[in-house]
């Protein structure tokens, strides 16, 4: 077999001869030969087909760690593996693009106040935690005020701690003003606060222990501001459709993203509950934050994992289309909760928004 000087193999693989000479040292791409004398490197033909597969894989911007774990696989495999990188790449251009949404819609504003909405908007809310069926102790907290709505849903030793003093945390936020131009700082700033509430509320080896999910919304006057990390959830009712604006952050829902698991397999899955992010010791805080433009007549629920796991979404649909008045919805909701067993805690916030009239 007639071996390929490196000038030859480069240019038949679109790799530089430095890059060829860095996959070496990387034990990546090994040459089949190295002159003893001069060095040079010979590569045999049939290692085009690799080397062509790495230059692919650097132009879709893969780590060359995760390059030479995906050469060292089978076809199939190899395949699997390159889709969850896609996905993960995607999930991640996602949250950029709705950061850059968020950034461009506050920097095109002409001053720090908020805009007046066309129609002055309120919101009517309910909240309401239960312990569940199963459970000794409730770790939840729901929370709903004139201009701040959230759940928390801790674990750990320290669970109901965490989830509560996350929650805290935040409740400044409704008496606090929060000029447009801020809103994003604000967010972000309360991240912090909670992050460090939860590790303050943990003592001795239950800090490790302790954690806690955090979704919340921030009332604007005419947007609601959504900050979200973990697994608990919003929906938003709107024209009579059911639509989950948040993306739980769990093991099982990223191999869903990276398409190893179909949805439906998903919910049975004996890791669907294990959070890979989460406000708690050494765990990734990573919030999303994003601004949704309410309209009249939007109906929000947030809720906790013991909610959403249990209920159909078509059920979870119903009451909130037929049952008025956010009070009775979130006693529904829990009643509902219950009557499909219950295994953990549950908790949920409902918000309309609605007309102010003088």
């Amino acid at each position: 077999m007639e071996l390929l000087t490196i000038g030859a193999f480069a240019k038949a693989s679109r790799l530089s001869p430095k890059a060829l000479r860095l996959y070496d040292e990387l034990g990546l791409l090994t040459p089949v030969r190295v002159d003893p004398v001069t060095a040079y490197r010979f590569y045999a033909p049939d290692q085009l087909d690799q080397a062509r597969l790495v230059a692919w894989l650097r132009r879709l911007g893969m780590p060359l760690a995760r390059i030479q774990h995906v050469c060292a696989l089978e076809t199939g495999p190899a395949a699997q593996e390159i889709r969850a990188f896609w996905a993960q790449v995607e999930a991640d251009t996602t949250a950029r693009r709705d950061l850059a949404a968020f950034l461009i819609d506050h920097l095109s504003r002409k001053d720090s106040a908020m805009p007046p909405a066309p129609k002055p908007l309120g919101i009517r809310y309910a909240a309401l935690s239960d312990t569940g069926l199963v459970r000794e102790s409730n770790q939840d907290t729901a929370y709903a005020g004139s201009r701040l709505l959230a759940v928390a849903d801790g674990f750990g030793k320290g669970g109901a701690r965490a989830s509560a003093a996350a929650v805290n945390a935040l409740k400044h936020l409704e008496t606090d003003g929060v000029p447009a131009g801020n809103l994003l700082n604000v967010l972000e700033d309360a991240i912090e606060q909670a992050k460090q509430a939860v590790h303050d509320a943990g003592t001795g080896a239950s800090r490790e222990e302790a954690g806690t999910t955090l979704t919340a919304m921030l009332w604007t006057g005419s947007q609601l501001a959504l900050v979200h990390i973990g697994d608990s959830r919003v929906y938003l009712l709107r024209d009579g459709e059911l639509f989950q604006i948040t993306h739980d952050h769990t093991k099982v829902q990223s191999m869903v993203d990276e398409g190893r698991l179909s949805p439906e397999e998903a919910t049975s899955h004996p890791q669907r509950s294990l959070l890979i992010r989460a406000l708690g010791q050494g765990a990734d805080t990573t919030a999303d934050m994003r601004l949704h433009n309410a309209q009249q007549e939007d109906r929000y629920l947030l809720c906790s994992d013991g909610l959403s796991t249990v209920v159909p979404i078509e059920e979870l649909r119903r009451v909130l289309s037929e049952i008025r008045e956010p009070e009775q919805a979130v006693r529904e909701l829990i009643t509902l909760a219950n009557g499909f067993g219950s295994p953990d805690n549950v908790s949920c916030v409902v918000a309309d928004v609605l007309e102010l009239h003088d």
